[in-house]
Parts: C-alpha cells; structure tokens; sequence
C-alpha cells in the first residue's frame, strides 16, 4: 500500500514539475519517472547546498520530500525538452 501512496505522490509531483517547465515528458507513467528522478535531484541539490527539506512526507520509512521532488522534477523536465528541441533542430 506504501508502495502506491509513492507512486501516486511522484506522479503528482512530477506532473507539477512539468508544468512549471512547461514542458510535457509524456502520459502518466513517464510523469510518475518524472517524479521520482525529481525527488533524487532533489534530494541531492538540498544536500548539497545544506538546506532543509521543505514539506517532506514519510511513507514506509521513506522520506520523500515534496517541494524538492517538485523542483528536481521541473529542472529534469527543463534539462530533457532543451536536449529533445536541439536534436530537433539538428534535424531540419
């Protein structure tokens, strides 16, 4: 049950870090990756600058934080729409 509360979480999150790069991944699988990729950047940019997680959200002995999630899933998005629209590019 743990198990789906995260998956519903991430996909929540994910789908909020999307549309604030305003760049859309794919369905709703792809979105829940999308999330789940976001809280490991996340994760990782508030260790490394020393902050605090804002909004985190334990399930099954599980830290998942959300704002981190939300932002990491927003620059992921934004990393892979600039590398998609320059292949694009080299396309035409």
């Amino acid at each position: 049950m743990s198990f789906l509360l995260l998956l519903v979480i991430a996909a929540i999150c994910g789908a909020i870090g999307q549309s604030i790069a305003g760049y859309s991944l794919g369905g709703c699988l792809i979105t829940t990756v999308v999330g789940f990729i976001g809280a490991l950047i996340g994760k990782w940019l508030a260790a490394e600058m020393g902050l605090t997680y804002i909004l985190p959200i334990e399930v099954g002995g599980e830290t998942f934080p959300i704002i981190w999630s939300i932002l990491g899933s927003a620059l992921f998005a934004v990393a892979i729409g600039l590398l998609s629209r320059g292949k694009d590019r080299l396309k035409k």
